[in-house]
């Protein structure tokens, strides 16, 4: 199972990277299936990131202080995978 953790205050740039992964992972549908986390509090996002909004997939930042297309989000997705 994937677990994938958007990371930010909730702003309209968070919140579009959580519709982008939305969208990614309903194309991508990956098997054994996916944990999507909300995480808000500025502590817990700065051991990952300096800069919101970012994605993080399996423990591994994959994106920072940008909006990634849903199509990229697919291609982190497919490399989580075949990492396991």
């Amino acid at each position: 199972m994937l677990t994938i953790k958007v990371l930010g205050p909730g702003c309209p740039n968070c919140q579009k990277v959580e519709q982008h992964t939305r969208q990614a992972l309903e194309m991508f549908q990956p098997e054994g299936g996916y944990k999507l986390v909300k995480v808000t509090d500025p502590v817990e996002i700065s051991r990952y990131i300096m800069r919101t909004p970012g994605l993080v997939i399996d423990e591994k930042v994959v994106c920072e202080g940008r909006i990634p297309k849903p199509e990229d989000i697919m291609t982190w997705l497919a490399d989580a995978l075949e990492g396991t």
